[in-house]
């Protein structure tokens, strides 16, 4: 597979980057340091991605995204679940699927009452609080994804390159098995500044500043049968969740 490694961010450098190009890369280590995880917490995790229910709200027609969905209020380092709710995102941010109120399955709490679960969450918090003031909690949505293969290629952003509508994002790669592509590009949102580079270690992350760049990733192909991309993506928005405000 030919790919662009990714720019890891030293640990010391994190907020600093974030605050004067709206991005981050972190190292599995350096994941693990930030946050005061241990990773096999996190790969204990992994097996959750085998059993995603199929998304059905894609417009392309596809069968390639599996997902669920779930929820949280983080105030200081207090991580709240809120009552089950639907994505949503303005037409501004998501051309594609936006002013659409998507229902997708809730994560499971296999997954979300593990310590490590809260201590990611809150962790990746703290740090988007050193880089800008949120003013109150973060609101904070949860995807786990899987873009499989199955209809010959798999599109992890169909709505092409975006901003979230949230004020950060952190996209970390879970893994990736049998495929080729899978590219991230950050831009600048009114700049000509880029990058590209392919996440391949598992429990790398990305880290957004969702107000100064927008983001894509490429599609996937199967290197011989079938294979697929797993990922855990957070968003962060300072007051309310998207749609009310």
């Amino acid at each position: 597979m030919n790919a662009f490694p990714p720019p890891y961010t030293a640990v010391d450098d994190v907020v600093d980057a974030l605050r004067t190009r709206g991005c981050a890369v972190l190292s599995p280590t350096s994941l693990s340091v930030i946050c005061g995880l241990d990773l096999e917490a996190l790969e204990a995790w992994r097996p959750g991605w085998d059993d995603l229910p199929p998304d059905a709200y894609l417009k392309d027609g596809g069968r390639y995204r599996r997902r669920r969905h779930s929820c949280f209020v983080q105030a200081g380092h207090r991580l709240t679940q809120v009552p089950h709710r639907a994505h949503w995102q303005s037409e501004d941010y998501n051309a594609l699927h936006g002013g659409m109120h998507r229902w997708f399955d809730p994560m499971e709490p296999a997954l979300l009452e593990t310590p490590a679960w809260s201590t990611l969450v809150t962790g990746l918090g703290d740090v988007f609080s050193q880089v800008r003031d949120a003013g109150g909690d973060w609101h904070v949505e949860a995807h786990q994804f899987r873009i499989d293969t199955t209809d010959g290629i798999g599109r992890p952003t169909p709505e092409g390159a975006h901003r979230d509508g949230v004020d950060f994002v952190a996209v970390l790669l879970v893994g990736r098995s049998g495929i080729k592509g899978g590219e991230t590009r950050v831009f600048e949102a009114e700049g000509p500044a880029g990058q590209r580079f392919t996440l391949t270690e598992p429990w790398a992350a990305l880290l957004l500043d969702d107000h100064r760049v927008i983001h894509e990733s490429t599609p996937i192909q199967p290197v011989d049968k079938a294979g697929h991309r797993d990922t855990l993506v957070l968003t962060y928005r300072a007051g309310a969740f998207q749609g009310e405000d």
